[in-house]
């Protein structure tokens, strides 16, 4: 199959990828009443194609540095006419993690992980702030973390 779509079979497939990405193809094949070709040319296949990519995660902790770190979300309200080329600024900084222009309540959305409050009230006041275009910031923290499904992958521009 090579539409661009998954199957059934890729579905499983997948499944099995994103509980441990190690596992071999035989393991996939012998779970699946397949042969091993055809698991490993339908992950080549999916690969090839950009559907799927294996890559390691990194525990959030290892990526900041902190022990405890916090998740923030920065509503930032923006001068419209210059809200795309401030929100590029906006996501050139390094302790930003995710940043999109939106409709609604913000004119950009920023996600960041802070070590500690006094490091948010720096980053707003020093780094946010001082962008041409930035009119205001709302912040908001994550207190308890729900459900974070990071086997979504990357989400596309």
């Amino acid at each position: 199959m090579s539409n661009g779509k998954l199957d059934e079979t890729d579905q499983k497939i997948l499944e099995h990828l994103c509980i441990d990405a190690r596992v071999s193809n035989r393991e996939i094949a012998e779970s699946m009443n397949l042969t091993e070709g055809t698991v490993r040319g339908r992950i080549k296949r999916m690969q090839s194609e950009n559907m799927i990519r294996i890559m390691a995660i990194a525990d959030v902790r290892v990526q900041t540095g902190y022990e405890n770190p916090m998740m923030v979300y920065l509503g930032i309200h923006a001068d419209l006419k210059g809200v795309k080329e401030t929100a590029k600024e906006i996501s050139r900084l390094p302790f930003i993690r995710f940043a999109a222009t939106m409709l609604g309540r913000y004119d950009i959305l920023a996600i960041s992980f802070i070590g500690s409050n006094e490091e948010l009230i720096e980053h707003i006041n020093t780094d946010i702030m001082t962008i041409k275009g930035v009119r205001h910031v709302e912040t908001k923290l994550a207190i308890k973390s729900l459900k974070y499904n990071y086997r979504w992958g990357r989400v596309i521009k």
